[in-house]
Formats: structure tokens, sequence, C-alpha cells
């Protein structure tokens, strides 16, 4: 390519990375980018299921506790109750995903996902409308 010159030129962007929901979201001076969702429905009754059925599960497979019936002791939980919140951890990641960032179905309770739910991913999107 003896002859060819190849000019180049460097673009700077001022630009802010921010965390959303477990996202970076892209900030650019005039505000203008990736604008956050107005219709975030983050629901607490959730999250903290979630993140417990989620610290349960990671007790369990380090081996701190042997069972759940063990857990349900050392949480002093009815152990029904432990089991049908554990059973969050079975969850479709996609679904887990938007209850996180506040995008679930408005009529999306706690008590749809602890009663007979699915533990095929398919059946979940299709029963919490997904």
């Amino acid at each position: 390519m003896s002859g060819v010159s190849i000019d180049t030129f460097t673009v700077r962007v001022p630009l802010t990375l921010k965390r959303h929901g477990g996202r970076k979201l892209v900030i650019v001076p005039d505000g203008g980018g990736v604008p956050e969702r107005p219709h975030a429905n983050l629901d607490d009754t959730l999250l903290k299921a979630l993140a417990r059925a989620h610290r349960w599960k990671l007790l369990l497979e380090s081996g701190q506790v042997r069972s759940l019936n063990e857990l349900a002791e050392a949480e002093k939980i009815n152990p029904s109750y432990l089991s049908r919140i554990y059973r969050l951890t079975l969850l479709a990641p996609d679904i887990v995903e938007a209850i996180l960032d506040g995008r679930q179905p408005r009529t999306l309770q706690l008590a749809d996902l602890m009663d007979n739910m699915p533990v095929e991913w398919e059946l979940q999107r299709e029963m919490f409308g997904y």
C-alpha cells in the first residue's frame, strides 16, 4: 500500500456510565443517551423474596446447611414457607431480570410465584405474561 495515505482522527465524546438495575447506561452531556424507564415498578416484596431465596441457595450449595429443614430451623421460619420462597431460584433468568429492573407485570405478586409455579421456563413465561 505504498503511496496511499490513510488519515486518522480521534473523536472524543464526554460521557458518563451509570448503573441501573444491574445494567450500565451511557449518559451523554446533553442528557440524551439511554433514558431511565419512568415506569419502573420496583416491588420490594418480590425483591426481598428473590434475595432471600438466592442467599438460602448459596448456604445450601456451600454446605453451611445440609437441608431445607435445617435452614428453616436456623432462620426460625416455617419449612413450608421456606420451600415456597426457595422455588424462586428456579425462575427463568429473564423473569428475574425483569423483577430486578421493575419491569414485571403490575399484577404479578409474590403469591403468584409461590403457588403452582412450573419449573419449565417457557411455561413460566406463558403463565406470567412474558
